[in-house]
């Protein structure tokens, strides 16, 4: 199953800079954008996970920076889950202008399961198997 959400944004005057154009740290509040927006549409969001007694912290994030983006411009952040046998949560991003569909910026982000102290989890929580299944993943 192909799990994609797509967010359109207007980039604000506090997300650029002198330039204005868009400063890169930026772009990490828009990964967490689309985080956010794949949760509320298939389930899987923070609330979600804390409500199991559980958090999933981000352990790795690649990006790759194509074009600028401009004060004004919209955007759009498409969020595509990856699959994993692992116990944790990968997404891929494209960045793009709505203007022109130019491909600004592409990443990845790694989010692991830890229990509310922290502890490392080495196996699927039983909800996320769940999960998994309800979306039509099988192991």
């Amino acid at each position: 199953m192909n799990l994609v959400v797509r967010k359109t944004i207007n980039i604000r005057f506090s997300e650029v800079d002198s330039m204005g154009v868009v400063w890169h740290g930026s772009y990490v509040k828009f990964l967490e954008d689309g985080r956010e927006c794949f949760g509320d549409k298939f389930g899987l969001g923070y609330l979600d996970v804390a409500a199991k007694g559980l958090l999933i912290p981000i352990v790795d994030m690649k990006l790759s920076y194509k074009k600028s983006a401009k004060y004004g411009d919209e955007l759009v952040i498409e969020t595509r889950f990856i699959h994993s046998l692992a116990a944790k949560v990968i997404f891929e991003y494209t960045i793009y202008r709505k203007a022109d569909m130019a491909l600004l910026v592409k990443a990845q982000t790694t989010q692991v399961f830890t229990d509310r102290e922290g502890q490392l989890l080495l196996c699927c929580p039983d909800f996320y198997i769940g999960w998994k299944s309800s979306v039509g993943i099988l192991e």
